[in-house]
């Protein structure tokens, strides 16, 4: 009882000097954000060179993010390109990390400002990576230089050291992380502000793939075929350049007709993007076309066979046309979408990105998604499969993290699971912890992750921001 009056009454004064905090730091916090959104950090392997595994732009950003944690007081390495990580020395070299990315997928279309810069906006931040992952990895920078000023002023270290991973490769793959463990213990314990509060304990297995077409003869009539940008995310944008007179194709609303002159049209479909673990109202601009070209017949006997193919895997998102739908009471029902295609040669590629439940494994995925295919006279190679994540909801960290988080938003802390995939998967000890609230109510123009306009509040930064630093000093006092 003692004990726990003498922690509400340091809670009480650090919640105060939290608060101190975070008023005086918060324009540095969102200028911060700004110098890491300007940097376009899409991967880029072709341009692979030593010392930047993931290409020139992403090691731009991986640079600049360790160079923000120097000047922020903590000790930055970059691990030979592939990850960098900033400590805050503790009394124990066991670790309370956070992870965080500075790694995003492409802007896409149908922005309203500039993808890379931050735009102030009734309240909220837009741009690449506000929220997925760069504003919330500089928080999880200044929750560190919080206890980097308290241990100068106090001279008392942390019982555990205070590790910030500095992630650089999250969106097409998570090789960064695989890296990292191969090479250094794991934390103790670890949270990756890089999802929804309450807080994330459980993700869906995550499967990639691509299904290829038998190679079309001189017969067919589709002389180019793009759509997406990348694997994991629902294409809001899909166009075919095919071999007809455009006076003889109907208007239709959602894909636009261009007259290229000497028999050729480009048609361009227009659906409605979002990320591949939450297809719940988007619209997959390839399904729109393939629809079209089918419908007109754009295509040759064999060009069918692959349009046909597209046609039952884009049409339903659950996978159940595809014959592979299940769910589970933990994780809910399985995902498949298509996220980008192309004509390669004398062929066609068509990626898939599954998120499935324990009712079913990524190898019976597989094999099932490669007899789908043989329908078709479609090829199915298996890229990566991840198991599901699942951490005990009853861990003494977890249950710290879920206090915190209730008493700063006055909601209830429970824990979820998700589709999308986290670093926290690839830890033992781990959950994924905010910044962004669902039960928030936000306007309609405000964009996802993955998606056109991505934004989210400074509101909600500034809380998770004074959530994630009580966290860490609450974790800092259970035995680990």
């Amino acid at each position: 009882m003692v004990q726990q009056r003498r922690d509400d009454e340091a809670d009480s004064l650090l919640k105060a000097d939290v608060d101190a905090y975070v008023d005086e730091v918060w324009e540095d916090v969102v200028e911060d954000i700004r110098s890491l959104v300007k940097i376009r950090s899409v991967e880029d392997r072709g341009k692979a060179a030593p010392g930047m595994p993931w290409g020139p732009a992403s090691h731009e950003a991986l640079s600049a993010a360790l160079a923000l944690a120097g000047r922020l007081g903590l000790e930055a390495h970059d691990c030979e390109g592939y990850i960098g990580y900033a400590d805050l020395p503790g009394d124990s070299s066991k670790q309370v990390a956070t992870i965080a990315h500075t790694d995003v997928v492409p802007e896409g279309l149908g922005w309203h400002s500039d993808p890379f810069d931050v735009t102030r906006r009734d309240g909220f931040l837009v741009g690449r990576g506000v929220l997925d992952d760069k504003g919330p990895f500089v928080l999880s920078l200044y929750a560190a230089h919080f206890f980097v000023r308290h241990v100068k002023r106090g001279g008392t270290r942390l019982p555990y050291t205070l590790r910030c991973i500095v992630g650089n490769n999250e969106e097409t793959g998570m090789s960064d992380l695989d890296w990292y463990l191969a090479h250094f213990p794991e934390p103790a314990f670890c949270f990756s502000p890089d999802a929804d509060f309450p807080l994330i304990c459980g993700e869906k297995g995550h499967l990639t793939g691509e299904f290829r077409s038998q190679n079309i003869d001189d017969s067919g009539r589709i002389v180019a075929l793009d759509g997406g940008t990348v694997s994991n995310a629902v294409p809001g944008e899909a166009s075919a350049t095919v071999e007809a007179a455009v006076s003889g194709l109907p208007a239709d609303p959602h894909v636009d007709r261009e007259d290229l002159g000497s028999g050729r049209v480009r048609l361009v479909a227009h659906g409605k993007g979002g990320h591949a673990s939450l297809p719940a109202g988007t619209v997959n601009a390839i399904g729109i076309l393939v629809e079209y070209l089918l419908h007109n017949e754009l295509c040759s006997a064999q060009e069918r066979a692959f349009l046909e193919m597209e046609q039952q895997l884009l049409k339903a998102s659950d996978g159940s046309l595809v014959g592979v739908a299940c769910a589970d009471e933990k994780f809910g029902p399985l995902t498949l979408i298509g996220g980008t295609v192309h004509k390669q040669g004398h062929h066609f590629e068509q990626t898939v990105d599954s998120r499935f439940p324990t009712a079913t494994t990524g190898e019976s995925l597989a094999a099932a998604l490669a007899a789908f295919g043989e329908r078709y006279s479609c090829s199915f190679a298996l890229s990566t499969i991840d198991k599901p994540f699942y951490v005990d909801p009853a861990l003494p960290e977890i249950a710290c993290l879920l206090k915190t988080y209730e008493e700063y938003s006055g909601r209830p802390g429970k824990t979820v699971t998700i589709g999308g995939g986290t670093y926290a998967r690839r830890f033992r000890r781990a959950a994924a912890f905010g910044p962004h609230d669902p039960a928030d109510v936000v306007p309609a123009w405000v964009g996802i992750e993955h998606g056109p306009d991505e934004a989210i509040s400074e509101e909600s930064l500034r809380r998770a921001l004074k959530i994630y630093i009580v966290s860490i000093a609450r974790l800092m006092r259970l035995e680990l």
